[in-house]
């Protein structure tokens, strides 16, 4: 059986139901925070976050939007991870910890392996790394190493770009000819492919800078990427919201309709400030606990067992794809997959708990 807390002491599940509702339609500005969930989940959130004429905002979202951000401003080429394992003769794999971010990363790439379709099918792959962490691409033989910090990539892939485009750069005669054996590299390939992650702290200007060379590079030949998304189900949540807003996380319904605005609404900062007087914060995959300075906003927390806050209100919930099936995006496929559970139980989904707290706001919430 699933379980509440209020303050650390046990709690019915109907009276936290009930509990939960008043909390948060009793608020003038609350806030659906976190939103680590599935897409069931995230379609219950935002759906109570409009009832309550309130805010909406994903844990991960400052990395997902520096992916959006340059997708709506510059444009993007990607592709699909087993597109780029079975085309791709040239792979740039930009910054460290990527397989922290995609453990499954190595293996669904096969990067040691040479792709099997197009003209450069059964020819050796060349994969350029740039700025691993020590040990990291240990299980790449043969991969080309570029030392650099997450700092220096944009100005490295602006080298890059300038000399894939014939443009003097800066810079001694042995370095020089380094970044035009790279340039070249790049030139060459029949289908190359970057593969980056903005969660490890890769800023927009580095991706824009990357998804420019790789619009510089497909007038002459084939390039692409492969994004590895953000952590908490953040592509789902991404899908979901802007399917049903035509906007991503960091959305508001104050005003009664769905605004968005990456400043004003970000969760951090909406609850430091004061603007926001209540919270939902949701984490089913780990637990997850939110980093705001402000302690005593008024909390409602869903998260899994053995993640309960001494503080607030905490309804445990099930983790999607381990305790039941879940619709998530894919990593594998870029794709919404249904993830069978693994270690099902009776926890209750996040989708389940909110259309219980939503059955309590439509009595109690004013006219």
């Amino acid at each position: 059986m699933s379980k509440a807390t209020l303050d650390g002491k046990a709690i019915a599940l109907e009276d936290a139901y009930k509990e939960a509702a008043r909390i948060l339609s009793g608020a003038t500005f609350p806030l659906v925070a976190g939103l680590g969930a599935d897409v069931p989940g995230a379609r219950a959130a935002i759906l109570l976050a409009e009832r309550l004429r309130g805010a909406f905002d994903h844990l991960a979202s400052r990395d997902s939007l520096a992916d959006l951000d340059v997708k709506r401003s510059f444009g993007m080429f990607t592709t699909t991870a087993n597109e780029a394992r079975v085309r791709s003769d040239v792979v740039v794999l930009l910054g460290p910890g990527l397989t922290k971010q995609w453990p499954g990363m190595l293996e669904r790439l096969a990067l040691e392996q040479a792709p099997r379709h197009g003209s450069q099918a059964g020819q050796p792959r060349k994969v350029i790394w740039v700025g691993p962490e020590a040990g990291e691409a240990a299980a790449v033989p043969g991969a080309r190493i570029i030392p650099a910090s997450l700092r220096e990539i944009s100005g490295l892939l602006a080298t890059w770009r300038a000399r894939v485009g014939g443009r003097r750069v800066a810079m001694d005669a042995a370095r020089l000819e380094l970044v035009d054996g790279v340039a070249q590299t790049l030139k060459d390939a029949k289908f190359g492919c970057f593969v980056w992650a903005s969660s490890i702290g890769l800023d927009p200007l580095a991706i824009e800078m990357m998804q420019a060379l790789v619009t510089d590079l497909n007038v002459t030949t084939r390039f692409t990427g492969v994004h590895i998304g953000a952590r908490a189900g953040a592509g789902g949540v991404t899908q979901a919201a802007g399917w049903m807003t035509g906007f991503p996380p960091r959305t508001g319904f104050g005003r009664g309709y769905p605004e968005h605005d990456p400043w004003r609404f970000e969760a951090s900062r909406l609850v430091d400030s004061g603007e926001a007087d209540a919270a939902l914060w949701i984490s089913a995959f780990d637990g997850e606990a939110p980093a705001w300075s402000r302690k005593d906003i008024p909390l409602v927390t869903l998260a899994p067992a053995g993640a309960a806050p001494a503080r607030g209100l905490y309804i445990e919930v099930g983790q999607p794809g381990v305790t039941h099936d879940a619709v998530l995006m894919a990593q594998e496929t870029g794709g919404l997959t249904l993830r069978a559970a693994t270690a099902p139980s009776d926890a209750p989904t996040v989708a389940h708990v909110i259309d219980a707290i939503l059955a309590n706001v439509s009595e109690v919430a004013p006219c």
